[in-house]
């Protein structure tokens, strides 16, 4: 009985320690400033990003779709200079009006950190999957800004407060 309450008390720190930490899963153009991040929102076009999943979430006519890329009605965008917003809560495209309206302001909005551009040693092993291939074409900004905030400016705006940010 002991045994077996112990492996019980251990599963459960090993299942809140791999939930505290994946920035090995946040892509290239995520935006710098957190050791979390579930999902980021990205306002220019209306649609989310499953970190951990890697997938797009975007309204296809009434309905939310899960895709690894973008629709080809966003061939244009750009992953690495669009202003994305970190969410930490669960399925946020289930409240889009409010989030619709509180990163409204952002729409348009240029010039966030990202991971590809930081020198922040946490950030060396970052996830590269597609980084930033939308629609089978590579969206990388040839003229990118390096900020050399080394992670620590918080541009994303967390969501869920302390949860999503690193230790500045």
């Amino acid at each position: 009985m002991l045994i077996s309450s112990l492996s019980f008390k251990l599963a459960d720190a090993q299942v809140s320690i791999s939930l505290g930490l994946n920035i090995g899963s946040q892509p290239a153009w995520g935006p710098t400033g957190y050791d979390h991040a579930e999902y980021y929102y990205m306002p220019d076009i209306d649609t989310y990003y499953d970190v951990p999943n890697h997938q797009y979430i975007y309204l296809s006519g009434s309905r939310w779709t899960r895709s690894s890329a973008l629709p080809p009605r966003y061939s244009n965008y750009n992953v690495y200079n669009g202003y994305k917003a970190v969410i930490n809560e669960p399925s946020p495209w289930l409240h889009s009006a409010t989030y619709r309206t509180k990163y409204a302001q952002y729409k348009g909005h240029r010039g966030q950190p990202v991971i590809r551009d930081s020198h922040d040693q946490r950030y060396q092993n970052h996830w590269n999957g597609n980084n930033g291939h939308a629609y089978g074409h590579d969206k990388h900004d040839n003229g990118h800004d390096n900020h050399n905030n080394n992670g620590h400016n918080n541009h994303g705006h967390d969501d869920h407060h302390d949860n999503g940010h690193g230790h500045h």
